[in-house]
């Protein structure tokens, strides 16, 4: 089985790209998606976090905003978290690859993958990119964002000028929905001849 990294800065579409690749029926292991599970309401990191970061924690589960304002711009109280989420999203991950033994290919979503060295041991990385401007216009919609929260957020990212020039295999988002979709389907069928699925 080969193992594909998916990755990209903040508002450039990744999201999208993995819901459309979850359509054309990839295996896709969401690393986001398991901290929310993993810090939900009765998640199994609660404990562990409430421990570390008093207040942060309730019924429905991690108060996000008070865990962020924690730990966001405080380096040592943000790798404490990590020593916390990682290993516990790890053996998530560990589980959902033997789920898909299987099969040819997977793909694992994980937005920090080159600033936490995740790439190594992949057989390709998958960079979802797009042109500035329309990235700084997605990110300021968002409720909360700001000019200066987002230009927090990029500088501890990798660029994406950066991600690009590592990237295996990329998908500009930068163009229509439908030419994304176009985008993805040919990744797929590529990585699919690759492996001979």
């Amino acid at each position: 089985m080969d193992i594909y990294g998916l990755t990209g800065s903040i508002g450039m579409g990744k999201s999208a790209v993995a819901a459309m690749l979850r359509r054309q029926g990839v295996p896709l292991f969401d690393a986001d998606a398991a901290v929310h599970r993993l810090q939900g309401p009765g998640g199994m990191l609660l404990p562990a976090i409430e421990a570390r970061f008093p207040g942060t924690t309730g019924s429905a589960g991690v108060d996000r905003q008070k865990l962020g304002a924690a730990v966001f711009g405080n380096p040592q109280d943000r790798r404490a978290l990590e020593a916390i989420v990682h290993p516990a999203v790890k053996r998530e991950r560990n589980r959902f690859l033997r789920r898909y033994r299987s099969r040819r290919f997977v793909i694992l979503d994980i937005p920090l993958l080159f600033e936490t060295g995740g790439q190594a041991w992949l057989d390709g990385v998958i960079v979802v990119t797009a042109p500035a401007w329309k990235q700084r216009k997605r990110v300021l919609a968002r409720p909360g964002m700001t000019a200066a929260k987002f230009r927090q957020i990029l500088d501890l990212q990798t660029p994406d000028a950066e991600k690009r020039r590592r990237a295996d295999h990329m998908i500009d988002t930068g163009t229509t929905f439908d030419a994304t979709r176009a985008q993805v389907r040919r990744l797929v069928a590529c990585l699919g001849a690759k492996t001979g699925r």
